[in-house]
């Protein structure tokens, strides 16, 4: 008697050992895994660059607090405000039509920096002189900065 007639194969199915779950676990827990150790990387690092704070964690800010915006606008702002005080209006105006001929992408904001100038001249200097210092840098948008102070 033969066994061979009689014996049929099954078909083989795809093999589904314990590798392909390591696999499939490994697939799940593996970014999960990168993500929170990136995490903990980025905070652990000083980032203040004082020797003294060794760590530093999420909430060591206060976040209800917004983050300072460092558009260039703002930085040429906040530079030409101070140009206004250590120096005069007639060279912080002369300054901004500069950064603006130099970098077109500001005229946008010439208007709002502009009037920002002239209110800043306003309290240092009081509406008479800064109002001599109003030149047609924006539009005359430094003069009606001025006279926006002085009446309101």
């Amino acid at each position: 008697m033969t066994h061979s007639a009689n014996y049929t194969q099954k078909p083989r199915r795809a093999h589904r050992g314990p590798a392909r779950r390591i696999g499939r676990t490994l697939s799940l827990v593996l970014p999960v895994m990168l993500v929170l150790s990136g995490t903990l990387a980025v905070t652990s690092v000083n980032w203040s660059g004082n020797s003294s704070d060794s760590m530093l964690t999420a909430s060591a800010d206060d976040l209800s607090v917004p983050a300072k915006s460092r558009a260039p606008q703002d930085v040429l702002r906040d530079r030409l405000l101070l140009e206004l005080q250590d120096r005069n209006p007639g060279v912080a105006l002369t300054h901004l039509q500069q950064e603006v001929n130099r970098h077109p992408s500001l005229a946008r904001h010439c208007v709002s920096i502009a009037r920002a100038l002239g209110r800043a001249a306003v309290q240092k200097y009081g509406p008479s002189r800064a109002q001599s210092y109003s030149r047609p840098v924006c539009d005359t948008s430094f003069a009606a900065g001025v006279a926006a102070h002085q009446n309101g």
